[in-house]
């Protein structure tokens, strides 16, 4: 009994065994395949690596070349005067094409025919244009933004039906970057700027300051005005040559609306507004000349006997 016990035993071991014994037979087989191939294939991969590792350096190169083309082309566009908006965009649009034609150089001069590559763009040229038609819109909107010069880098401007306003900051091949007040940066697609009505806010150096106060039926029209007037004659950012005008703009419900016009330097142009409009109250006030607000006033009527 105990003989076949462990008789068994064995047979039960010899079984478990037997499915390790012959993976592992396979794993070494495999490991030494591999290893076969690769001694059998070491000139060809020592030429794939030397390929690969002079592919990168090229790269490596032509983007130092690349790179001192740009610079080269910057600085030539500064010496001319150039808009920043052309040399921006110019720069972009050669750094995209002088890459492009660097992995051609690169793909066609490394093992891959000629023939080959061109006939893999031209067949990618037409998958991409047809997936890219915002993009080509969003390139000659850029073109016509150039032409046309609705704006520049550096002007604030506002584009009323997309709710979006800012600072221009570059002008690139698809897209226009602006900078918000509150310096966020929003990224605008130039179709957009072209196929909508936009305001250039700061396009002249000069701009109209137009305000409105209104005083209390029971003030001094002529006293309010002559504080207003010497507001603006007194204040720096307003451009004396030009018109100053306070006049009464309405006879409003519960005010006399008093109107202000007068021209300042566009970079001044918040900073004035804002300054006159505080200079405006504080001066009211000491001249006791009020600013009133709404109000409502209810008579109620009693019956005219007790009961």
């Amino acid at each position: 009994m105990f003989l076949a016990a462990a008789d068994l035993t064995d047979e039960s071991v010899t079984d478990i065994l037997d499915p390790a014994v012959d993976a592992a037979s396979d794993a070494t087989k495999g490991v030494n395949s591999f290893f076969q191939f690769i001694e059998d294939n070491i000139p060809n991969i020592i030429s794939f690596g030397i390929k690969v590792a002079l592919a990168l350096a090229f790269f490596f190169i032509g983007g130092k070349v690349i790179r001192w083309i740009r610079r080269i082309v910057r600085r030539s566009f500064e010496r001319t005067g150039a808009d920043t908006g052309v040399t921006q965009f110019v720069d972009s649009l050669l750094k995209f094409g002088l890459y492009a034609l660097l992995v051609f150089v690169i793909a066609t001069n490394f093992g891959v025919e000629s023939s080959s590559v061109a006939a893999l763009i031209a067949s990618a040229g037409v998958a991409i244009g047809l997936a890219v038609q915002g993009s080509l819109s969003n390139f000659a909107g850029g073109v016509l933004i150039l032409l046309l010069k609705p704006f520049a880098v550096g002007d604030y401007i506002s584009v009323p039906q997309e709710g979006i306003e800012g600072t221009v900051k570059e002008i690139q091949i698809f897209y226009t970057k602006m900078a918000t007040v509150d310096n966020q940066t929003v990224v605008v697609p130039n179709s957009i700027l072209t196929s909508n009505s936009l305001t250039n806010v700061t396009a002249r150096p000069e701009r109209k300051l137009d305000l409105k106060v209104g005083i209390s039926y029971n003030a001094d029209i002529k006293k309010a005005k002559k504080i207003l007037e010497d507001l603006l004659y007194g204040d720096a950012s307003v451009i004396q040559d030009e018109e100053i005008v306070v006049f009464v703009s309405e006879l409003a419900d519960s005010a006399v609306i008093l109107g202000l016009r007068a021209w300042v330097r566009t970079e001044e142009y918040w900073a004035a507004r804002w300054r006159l409009l505080e200079e405006i109250k504080l001066k009211f006030d000491e001249a006791k000349i009020e600013i009133p607000y709404n109000q409502l006033t209810v008579h109620v009527s009693g019956s005219g006997s007790d009961s």
